[in-house]
């Protein structure tokens, strides 16, 4: 069994040749010098050779004794820079930010760096999810801040920061052709607020419909789009540039705005309430209209 080198012994094998005495290294460790030579024996013992020989009043390393104190540097560097890393990763404060995949690419990035010019040391966590799991985790206190789309008019809890027109997309190569009798449908998973939108919309209109698609995923819906397996209906927000919103020549029926808002926790801390108000001020900037 290969042996475990005592990190404290191997501080005093590099102290001691650097100061070149072993009683200087036991007053730079704080240890009196039986301690010191305690430790040296011990490791002579694991090495199963001799580290240090006598010369004059002092102890000089032998070729294993400067063996194991190049060793003892590179292993007395890698414990101190995790005891670093993992001592920062505990004092620095976490806080967590939820919002829709729409929103990942000028939002999310914006929030980030506005809340970062304060909080340089703190740890933020982002998820995206579906309306109902990000209102869920605000209020188990997963989640210190989400924006998420609720029905327009609806009420509820939050902070309303604008209003969105829903609107019908399909990939731009079918910007121009009629639509089908039975419109294929591109969807996320049930539940979702544009999915009841689409067929309250399309119900009420008493147009035919399938669902060709069903994703839980933002990039899902656009994969199937540019497959042309389709039509969707979501925000303009941060469409690609290969997807387009329908032209109402194209007779689909109308739809309703969504709202937009901005949860809080009860409980948010002052980094929490700024990476909050960053994310208010952002979203309204960048995505009201």
């Amino acid at each position: 069994m290969n042996p475990a080198f005592d990190i404290e012994a191997l501080r005093a094998v590099v102290a001691g040749i650097e100061l070149r005495s072993f009683a200087r290294a036991a007053v730079e460790l704080g240890r009196s010098q039986s301690a010191i030579s305690m430790q040296l024996k011990k490791l002579e013992q694991q090495a199963g050779t001799q580290l240090f020989v006598r010369k004059g009043r002092g102890l000089v390393p032998t070729e294993a004794g400067e063996a194991l104190a190049a060793y003892a540097r590179q292993i007395i560097a890698l414990n101190d820079e995790a005891a670093r890393t993992l001592g920062a990763a505990v004092t620095s404060e976490t806080v967590r930010l939820g919002l829709p995949q729409d929103f990942f690419d000028d939002v999310m990035p914006a929030t980030l760096s506005s809340f970062a010019a304060d909080h340089r040391e703190a740890h933020v966590e982002v998820r995206a999810g579906p309306n109902h799991s990000l209102s869920d985790e605000i209020r188990a206190g997963r989640l210190d801040g989400a924006i998420v789309f609720f029905p327009e008019g609806a009420g509820g809890d939050g902070e309303h920061l604008c209003n969105l027109p829903m609107r019908w997309l399909m990939h731009e190569a079918l910007a121009d052709q009629a639509v089908p009798d039975r419109i294929p449908l591109v969807m996320f998973d049930h539940p979702c607020l544009f999915r009841q939108a689409t067929l309250a919309a399309l119900d009420k209109t008493d147009r035919r419909w399938r669902v060709s698609v069903t994703t839980p995923s933002l990039p899902g819906i656009w994969g199937a789009l540019r497959s042309k397996l389709g039509i969707a209906v979501r925000t303009a927000h941060g469409l690609p540039g290969d997807i387009v919103c329908a032209d109402d020549g194209l007779g689909l029926p109308s739809l309703p705005a969504i709202e937009l808002r901005l949860l809080r926790s009860q409980n948010a801390t002052p980094a929490a309430h700024d990476l909050c108000e960053a994310l208010r001020r952002e979203t309204i900037d960048r995505v009201a209209p």
